[in-house]
């Protein structure tokens, strides 16, 4: 019996590693923490990592997808987070099902054109 149920068993992420996944530099993610009161990633530690929880990535995706995606400008997007917390939650979740049904399709696309050939 597997105890995994598929799920990142990871706790906390560097910056850096944050950067990675969301496509932005680091000092962006700084500049975001100090623009959004809602992205508080857990505190600094001795050596100075911020360390970022799956809810930080989140939030940073949501802001992401605010603020390059979408075009909003960093004080409507801090607007809309604060006024619209429930619905930029649901908006959030929403975005994650289609990125990953989209990603899902590109997979059976691959599947398939492999057994055509």
């Amino acid at each position: 019996m597997s105890v995994n149920t598929g799920k990142n068993l990871k706790l906390y992420y560097t910056i850096k590693e944050v950067a990675k996944m969301v496509g932005v530099t680091e000092s962006l993610l700084r500049y975001w923490e100090k623009e959004f009161p809602t992205l508080k990633p857990k505190a600094v530690t001795r050596s100075g990592v911020r360390q970022y929880t799956d809810k930080d990535v989140e939030q940073v995706k949501f802001i992401y997808n605010l603020v390059k995606v979408r075009g909003f400008k960093i004080a409507a997007a801090r607007r809309y987070l604060q006024t619209n917390r429930e619905g930029a939650d649901r908006t959030n979740e929403m975005l994650e099902t289609l990125i990953s049904l989209r990603d899902q399709l590109k997979d059976l696309k691959r599947h398939l054109e492999t057994a055509i050939v």
